[in-house]
């Protein structure tokens, strides 16, 4: 932990960064669980969870290639404010959702807050690197991923108990001023440049902010670009494995709590909360990890995470005392977080600015795909077959990830990266650091 609070003291972009973190991300707990559990108590059915769960994953598949290009042509930090002051404004339309009792109004505003979100999400991602040094890289990344687990199981467990006592507008006001606190955060990143725009943006006349804007042709060369480097290719399939039956998951939580174990809001807020304390545990393990373990052994801890972290969540899906499926759902996301932060500081690591916007809004975007159509599958799948069944099926495609990585890693398709590619340029507070 003392690599953690080193960089929050010396590093004072990131230390912005994550303070809006922490209150953005709290308030987005507080809204999901404020509306899922809304969507359940006004239908109780499974498949008014699908569809709020579709509503955001659709625009975000939609606004995630627009998202890459313009965080790799234009200042990745204005882009960041303005979608969270859109953000702030959309949250507020919530409260409507309560008055109305019309799950159509949920769906709606979940579309708008999530077509507005992956100009934040990839644009903190591709602005990280040049806010935190080569050394400090791995930490903050660590930092990043662990912070959010860490908001998910306060934001959750608050969040269900919020809504259960004092009802649904309360959470959803916080969650709009959250999204303006975070806007200010931002404000306070400071260059010596004068802006964020990638480094190499206008390099051989591409992407530059000037010359007539082409997004599809820019987009298709960040995929080219993923394409000839294997191991960027590969941590991107591997992501969507998981959320094959990721999305699924997702679906399944509120139905768990509010279904099988008939514990309506609160105990759809314990599950999300211990299912956060879990990623928290593995966050602090993978970071740890990442210090100390060579490139062979990275690629073997990732194949035996996707196996433990489909495991786990078959036996969680299949206890019927509370307290068990509790531990099996933190081992299970536990599981799933060490192999998250080291496949997210890999590609810090290893992706070149002038394409990392795009590229991570396209594991993004490929990620959404994938568990959207997971989403409706479970919707309709609890139509008809027995929730604790989906679980089992669930674990089976989440873990199916693991067979695809250890296949490319042992016939030699995920080759170390290229030294020469490791020592790129970044800057850190606007000057330029090797």
């Amino acid at each position: 932990m003392s690599s953690f609070t080193q960089l929050l003291r010396h590093n004072r972009n990131y230390r912005f960064t994550w303070l809006g973190q922490i209150v953005s991300e709290v308030g987005d707990h507080f809204n999901n669980i404020a509306v899922l559990s809304l969507a359940v108590e006004e239908t109780h059915n499974g498949g008014a969870v699908a569809a709020v769960m579709l509503s955001r994953a659709i625009p975000a598949v939609l606004a995630g290639p627009l998202a890459g290009v313009l965080l790799d042509r234009f200042d990745r930090k204005r882009i960041m404010i303005a979608s969270d002051l859109v953000r702030g404004v959309i949250a507020l339309g919530f409260i409507l959702a309560v008055s109305y009792h019309q799950v159509w109004l949920l769906c709606l505003l979940s579309g708008l807050l999530m077509l507005a979100s992956p100009f934040f999400t990839a644009g903190r991602s591709a602005i990280l690197p040049s806010i935190a040094t080569r050394e400090e890289l791995h930490t903050a990344n660590s930092l990043t991923q662990t912070t959010g687990w860490m908001t998910l199981a306060v934001g959750a467990y608050f969040g269900g108990t919020t809504a259960a006592r004092f009802g649904y507008q309360l959470a959803f006001v916080f969650n709009s001023l959250s999204f303006f606190f975070s806007a200010l955060c931002i404000s306070r990143l400071r260059s010596t440049t004068g802006n964020f725009r990638a480094v190499s943006a206008a390099r051989d006349g591409e992407l530059d902010e000037t010359e007539v804007a082409r997004p599809w042709s820019e987009y298709r060369q960040g995929l080219a670009y993923m394409l000839r480097s294997p191991l960027i290719l590969g941590i991107a399939l591997i992501a969507v494995g998981w959320a094959s039956g990721g999305g699924a998951a997702q679906v399944l939580f509120t139905l768990f709590s509010e279904i099988v174990f008939k514990r309506g809001a609160q105990g759809l807020g314990q599950l999300w909360g211990t299912a956060g304390v879990g990623l928290l545990i593995g966050g602090v393990i993978g970071n740890r990890l990442g210090k100390s373990i060579g490139f062979e052994a990275y690629k073997r801890t990732v194949f035996f995470c996707y196996l433990l972290h489909g495991g786990a969540y078959i036996v969680f899906s299949q206890m019927t005392n509370w307290g068990w499926a509790l531990f099996f759902m933190a081992v299970s996301r536990g599981s799933v977080a060490v192999s998250s932060v080291l496949n997210w500081s890999t590609l810090l690591r290893h992706v070149e600015d002038r394409y990392r916007g795009r590229v991570f809004a396209t594991v993004e975007t490929l990620t959404w795909s994938t568990m959207m159509l997971s989403m409706l599958g479970a919707g309709l799948a609890s139509q008809h077959y027995n929730v604790r069944a989906i679980g089992v099926a669930s674990g089976l495609l989440s873990s199916s990830t693991a067979i695809f990585w250890g296949w490319a890693n042992w016939t030699g398709k995920l080759p170390a990266p290229r030294e020469e590619r490791s020592q790129e340029t970044v800057t850190v507070h606007g000057d330029p650091v090797s």
